[in-house]
């Protein structure tokens, strides 16, 4: 593992350990997209469903469980726990135009037409728009809070240090996987965009 990869993963961890800090310090989800966050659950459910058929080492298993518990715990903050303060008026994104055209992008377009390999595939794809429910709350209520962008430039962050990781691992290790190099461009160029919106509504 090289220090991007492991820059990129720690970055994510913080802007997911941010976010549920947030909800609970303050007692509420307010401007949070509870549909990113049910995306962002089903990213890392059916991307990780090799834990049950392979372990590759104790770092990438507790990467993982924590991922998909973190996952699962904001929604249920958001969803559940918070209920009272999540603006759903506003979190009005349709999420199967996103899901529905991602499903049927990963049966035509993967690496192995088996059901992990689909699934894997789908969780990529899903990945890379997953934010676009909470960007479109941003710019539709025209607010973000502090700690709201602070999540969101660490996921940002996250993009770009994995962005490197694959330059990396393509001139020194021969790897090149088009699939998550195509959907990392497209996730990044969203964030872009974050900042984009952070200058001009989030201050």
């Amino acid at each position: 593992m090289n220090i991007f990869r492991l820059s990129g993963d720690l970055s994510h961890l913080a802007a997911i350990i941010i976010l549920l800090l947030k909800i609970w310090k303050t007692r509420s989800c307010a401007g949070i997209s509870g549909k990113s966050q049910l995306l962002f659950a089903l990213v890392f459910t059916t991307r990780y469903l090799d834990l049950l058929t392979a372990f590759i080492s104790l770092y990438n298993t507790t990467m993982k469980m924590i991922y998909i518990g973190c996952a699962y715990a904001t929604v249920y903050l958001i969803y559940a726990k918070f209920k009272a303060t999540y603006d759903g008026n506003h979190d009005t994104f349709r999420v199967e135009f996103l899901v529905v055209p991602v499903g049927g992008l990963s049966f035509l377009v993967n690496h192995d037409f088996s059901p992990l390999e689909i699934l894997w595939t789908f969780s990529i794809y899903l990945e890379s728009v997953a934010i676009l429910p909470q960007l479109f709350m941003i710019s539709k209520t025209g607010e973000a809070e502090t700690i709201t962008t602070h999540y969101l430039f660490f996921l940002g962050l996250y993009r770009a240090l994995y962005l490197i990781n694959w330059i990396w691992r393509f001139y020194f290790e021969g790897f090149f996987d088009m699939i998550a190099i195509v959907a990392g461009v497209v996730q990044t160029i969203l964030y872009c965009d974050f900042f984009y919106l952070y200058v001009t509504k989030g201050e």
